[in-house]
């Protein structure tokens, strides 16, 4: 049972003008606590017996009452950090956690008393099916042995076979960038330059080329050769860059990239 409130901005339940405040459809500043306490006490004298369920809500909401308006009676401080400001978004957000499963447990309790009296008006079927629908239920254990039972459960725990993918369609790459450096510190000349078409004059294979594409660049990397082209997606000039020495090339045995 909730404790109804009244006071000139509103009149009801206790809970629900808490709802109300934090939705700011009631205005704190004009909600007199000190009142809502002289009712409580009031209604506690005229009750029977203490409802400890409805004193802890009543404290519980009055609490976070008497925080909320707290916070904006007292004047704030501008030098606060930033740190201080999450702080107090920090402690607004658990007070509101607090209201929210406070609700939760009311909600819940509500529910589980409604499916409690549901459940007191109906009676479970204690007995078995009547003589006249027992053969319409079919016998799915007909015809099956115990030894049937044993292959069954045999068959499900039995592993399941490894799937492997076949790979025999795939052409092996027959070509290395290490090999294809090596190839290319040979037919680059030292003077003058080549064209990168020139280098892969006579190839159909598209890996092939761009293994040869590849050695170039790290050919390149390695500050060997010099690479230019004047036009979008023109020709590739290749060139020995001018001081470069053969012992120098570092060749790879793995390309990395």
């Amino acid at each position: 049972m909730s404790v109804t409130v009244s006071t000139p901005v509103y009149e009801g339940p206790f809970d629900l003008l808490l709802n109300l405040i934090l939705r700011e459809e009631v205005e704190l500043y004009e909600v007199s606590l000190s009142s809502i306490v002289d009712a409580y006490l009031a209604e506690l004298e005229n009750m029977d017996s203490c409802d400890l369920e409805m004193a802890t809500e009543f404290l519980l909401i009055a609490a976070i009452l008497l925080e909320l308006k707290t916070r904006r009676l007292l004047p704030t401080d501008d030098r606060f950090d930033i740190d201080d400001e999450f702080g107090l978004w920090e402690e607004r957000d658990l007070l509101l956690a607090r209201l929210l499963e406070c609700k939760t447990f009311k909600d819940a309790a509500v529910q589980l008393r409604r499916l409690a009296a549901d459940a007191s008006l109906s009676w479970p079927r204690r007995a078995g099916l009547e003589d006249a629908f027992l053969h319409l239920a079919p016998d799915l254990l007909a015809g099956v042995s115990p030894v049937d039972l044993r292959d069954a459960g045999r068959r499900a725990l039995a592993p399941k076979p490894v799937f492997h993918i076949d790979t025999e369609h795939i052409a092996p790459i027959r070509v290395s960038v290490a090999d294809a450096v090596c190839q290319m510190v040979d037919e680059i000349p030292h003077e003058g330059t080549v064209t990168f078409k020139s280098l892969t004059e006579g190839m159909v294979d598209r890996i092939a080329i761009v293994v040869r594409f590849l050695a170039v660049l790290e050919l390149f990397k390695q500050g060997i050769v010099e690479i230019d082209q004047v036009d979008t997606f023109g020709d590739i000039h290749v060139s020995w860059r001018p001081g470069a020495d053969r012992a120098e090339i570092d060749l790879i045995d793995v390309y990395e990239g």
